[in-house]
């Protein structure tokens, strides 16, 4: 048997963030409604953010470079089991991470009330093949220039701009 992400359950939120209903992964996609999201930004010890490549298949922002390692909190999930699962699951490793800011992001595609975190680990990782091609550590210089000339998903990329504003980097 295959696991089907569209049959996931996810919260739907109001403008405040209150969870009010309680639908599938496909019918929130279906509808674009808001719903909660992590965004976990990982560093080396050296200051390098971990990027991957997400698979030609996901649902929102195929085959993206994308700087946040995250997606949909589990309905009934709470963001910071929603941010160890996540990394858990596309690393392969258990790391503590930080809570830093609440994000918001809407677009044509997309509609989530998000928690950004941060947090450290050297890899080796072992990454989960249904969501990523492969990854790497690039100098965050490094990664604004690629986030300009390549397709990244740009909820993501507004994050880290929020990060890098908010940590004076």
């Amino acid at each position: 048997m295959t696991h089907d992400p569209g049959a996931e359950l996810v919260d739907v939120v109001d403008e405040a963030g209150r969870v009010v209903a309680t639908v599938s992964r496909r019918e929130m996609r279906a509808r674009r409604l808001a719903h909660r999201a992590v965004y976990v930004l990982v560093f080396d010890r050296r200051g390098a953010l971990f990027v991957h490549l997400r698979t030609a298949d996901k649902d929102v922002y195929p085959s993206h470079w994308d700087v946040a390692i995250g997606g949909v909190v589990a309905a009934g999930e709470s963001f910071d089991d929603g941010a160890r699962r996540e990394v858990r699951e596309e690393l392969g490793v258990a790391v503590a991470s930080e809570p830093l800011f609440p994000f918001r992001w809407t677009d044509q595609t997309n509609d989530v009330y998000g928690m950004v975190y941060r947090a450290e680990h050297d890899g080796p990782f072992v990454l989960q093949p249904e969501e990523i091609v492969r990854g790497e550590f690039v100098a965050l210089d490094e990664v604004a220039r690629r986030a300009a000339q390549e397709p990244f998903c740009p909820d993501g990329v507004a994050a880290l701009a929020e990060y890098r504003r908010r940590a004076g980097i």
